[in-house]
């Protein structure tokens, strides 16, 4: 029987942000490591490379999860898009200066595939925004990364911190730019039969 602290679903991430959203409508999580090769194959379409790694996210999850529960594992990935090409995760100011000034006066698309799977069955959803960012100086773009905040994100940015400055319009989910779209887990709970919103 579940009771206040046990939880409803496994998340197979780190991110704290993913369980800061988790939380906002009210699902109860534990935490998995869900360790992939997030190398992208030859010929694989931005679209199919997102929802395989949240797939094999969950499937990872599920091989820790082991036995013990039949709770099922919430997997997430989010890559940022321009021209096709997908950017990595900056690691250095280079890089980090080089997304700003890649990504200035443009739009490009924010994909952030999840994934439920219980050992019998798997779901998958995709969410695709499109984020056009204001010219950047130079300067803005070496003093963002000095805040410590493009570090390892997608794209170099936060959309809900500093990043939040350069963007001009969204057009999709905020909720998705962010690392986990709530309208599509909320779908995915849904088909699983697993509550949230208990805060209501």
């Amino acid at each position: 029987m579940l009771t206040d602290t046990t939880p409803d679903i496994y998340l197979a991430s780190n991110s704290p942000r993913r369980r800061e959203l988790l939380d906002q409508i009210g699902v109860r999580y534990g935490w998995l490591a869900a360790d992939v090769d997030e190398a992208r194959r030859p010929d694989e379409s931005p679209e199919v490379y997102v929802l395989r790694l949240a797939l094999e996210k969950a499937r990872q999850g599920l091989l820790a999860r082991g036995e013990r529960t039949p709770l099922p594992v919430l997997g997430a990935d989010t890559i940022v898009v321009l021209d096709e090409q997908v950017l990595g995760k900056p690691e250095t100011p280079e890089q980090g200066v080089a997304l700003r000034t890649a990504l200035s006066g443009r739009t490009h698309r924010v994909l952030t595939a999840v994934a439920l799977a219980d050992g019998e069955r798997e779901a998958t959803r995709l969410s695709v925004s499109h984020v056009s960012f204001r010219e950047i100086a130079p300067e803005e773009a070496e003093n963002y990364w000095n805040t410590g905040e493009p570090w390892d994100k997608a794209g170099g940015y936060a959309i809900q911190g500093r990043g939040a400055v350069f963007i001009e319009r969204l057009e999709g989910s905020y909720s998705g730019v962010m690392g986990l779209p709530l309208f599509e887990t909320a779908q995915l709970l849904d088909e699983f039969g697993v509550g949230y919103q208990r805060h209501w």
